[in-house]
């Protein structure tokens, strides 16, 4: 069932999600060589804190795992698509990485989620294109996340920016519903049919999340149960940002 925000409440996500960005921006501008992924996990624990927020992801059990997730951000490199624990076998980030950031943070109660991904020093120009069409394809989806529009626009405006350039979108990964929990309802898959699907309402808060490969679709899950990987070894790219369906249009809330 989809629980819709009252104004109130996109209110008061307005305010985590300016919060929410500057968290993510400071992380970016410290990302270089030689640094741990612990380091990150730190700091962002560290600016969550500052402004009395909490970590949505940390504690946090979907339904399937094994245990809660043991910290506040994501962190996934290379070929790991989402879910990467940073504070478990902290590793070192390299010259030439991509580096995905996911945070989930919980302002008065409610819930943002946003990610980007981060050249570490001097990437690939394959890696380049990667992070360009990724972040191009999620804005074409928040192009049609309008009220009178279905979900399956945001997922075909997404698809028609990632497969003409020969890369793939993750196989069963999509956005949803956020706000009141992590996940809610709708799915909010990364393709589909204009027309179908969920109307888009005002009062809806979704996240919309391209995770492109660039080589093939397939996923698989590593040893510690959560971080999902690509099955073919390539790189993965992931931008996501939370936007609030309005009367007039649409509210980027993480921006």
């Amino acid at each position: 069932m989809i629980r819709y925000k009252t104004k109130e409440e996109i209110e008061i996500m307005i305010e985590g999600g300016k919060r929410h960005s500057e968290i993510l921006r400071a992380l970016k501008e410290m990302i270089e060589p030689g640094m741990s992924t612990l380091i990150l996990e730190e700091e962002a624990l560290r600016l969550i804190k500052a402004h009395g927020d909490k970590s949505a992801f940390l504690g946090y059990t979907p339904a399937g795992a094994h245990r809660p997730f043991p910290a506040s951000l994501c962190v996934s490199i290379n070929d790991e698509i989402v879910h990467g624990i940073p504070n478990e076998a902290a590793r070192i980030l390299n010259d030439g990485d991509i580096v995905s950031i996911d945070l989930g943070l919980i302002h008065k109660g409610l819930i943002t989620d946003a990610a980007i991904t981060v050249a570490v020093g001097t990437i690939d120009d394959e890696s380049k294109t990667l992070l360009k069409i990724t972040e191009e394809a999620l804005e074409a989806g928040i192009r049609e996340a309008v009220p009178g529009n279905h979900i399956g626009d945001i997922g075909a405006a997404i698809s028609e920016v990632v497969e003409p350039t020969g890369f793939t979108l993750a196989e069963d990964l999509a956005g949803h519903g956020v706000g009141h929990a992590v996940h809610e309802d709708p799915f909010v898959p990364n393709f589909g049919i204009r027309g179908v699907e969920e109307e888009l309402l005002p009062g809806m808060v979704i996240a919309i999340e391209p995770m492109v490969n660039v080589g093939k679709a397939g996923i698989k899950v590593a040893k510690d149960g959560y971080t999902i990987k690509t099955r073919d070894g390539s790189r993965s790219a992931h931008f996501e940002h939370t936007v609030a369906i309005t009367e007039d249009g649409h509210i980027v809330l993480t921006r």
